[in-house]
């Protein structure tokens, strides 16, 4: 029995005058903190989701109980907290693999982060993040990889062929650069050029036509 407020009981006192004795509520119940921590960080990764959508971040999402098979194509970044069956590709995305999540496909992306379930290859060009969580059957191609405590992880592992086709795009993208750079710069020149050519082509004909008068 929960008693809040004062208690009705009033005790005697030698000058039999009657005053009423405060009683301090005590709750029946004690509850734990744990479950509202978890509430909040349920609302944060709500929250989280969310604003990954509407700034564009996130541009697809395979939630808790979906099942989903074939080629999957995406920009950005893509979350899976379901079931993906297929090949899963992305020239320049992120793909994100839920604690819940389960991909059994060969992976192509720039980055991955796995912390559920993959069954198959995974080529990232970036880097790998195998949380806590995870659990890889397959081979990783990437040149850099980051495997936390608690991770399972069976296969292959190569980085240096990564390396090298990571600096060798490197080194393409800044001759190509380079090379438009010059391409800009001579154009630029050519056009500075034609114009001193018309201006004193002008200047010559303004003389001639004074002279003439």
């Amino acid at each position: 029995m929960i008693r809040m407020g004062r208690s009705s009981r009033q005790e005697p006192s030698d000058d039999n005058n009657y005053q009423a004795q405060p009683v301090e509520a005590t709750p029946a119940y004690q509850y734990s903190s744990q479950p509202a921590a978890a509430s909040s960080k349920a609302v944060t990764d709500s929250e989280s989701l969310a604003r990954d959508i509407k700034e564009g971040r996130l541009s697809g999402f395979v939630g808790h109980g979906t099942v989903l098979s074939g080629e999957t194509n995406f920009q950005a970044m893509l979350r899976v907290d379901g079931h993906l069956i297929g090949t899963v590709a992305s020239d320049s995305g992120t793909l994100i693999v839920g604690t819940n999540g389960q991909v059994d496909a060969n992976i192509m992306v720039t980055a991955a982060m796995i912390n559920g379930t993959v069954n198959g290859d995974i080529l990232a060009s970036e880097k790998i993040q195998l949380g806590r969580t995870a659990k890889v059957v397959g081979n990783i191609q990437t040149p850099r990889l980051l495997i936390e405590d608690g991770a399972v992880f069976e296969g292959s592992c190569n980085m240096l062929k990564s390396r090298e086709i990571v600096e060798n795009q490197a080194t393409e993208a800044e001759a190509q650069y380079k090379a438009a750079e010059a391409s800009r710069y001579e154009a630029e020149s050519t056009v500075e050029a034609e114009e001193d050519e018309y201006l004193g082509a002008a200047e010559e004909t303004e003389v001639e036509e004074l002279a003439a008068v």
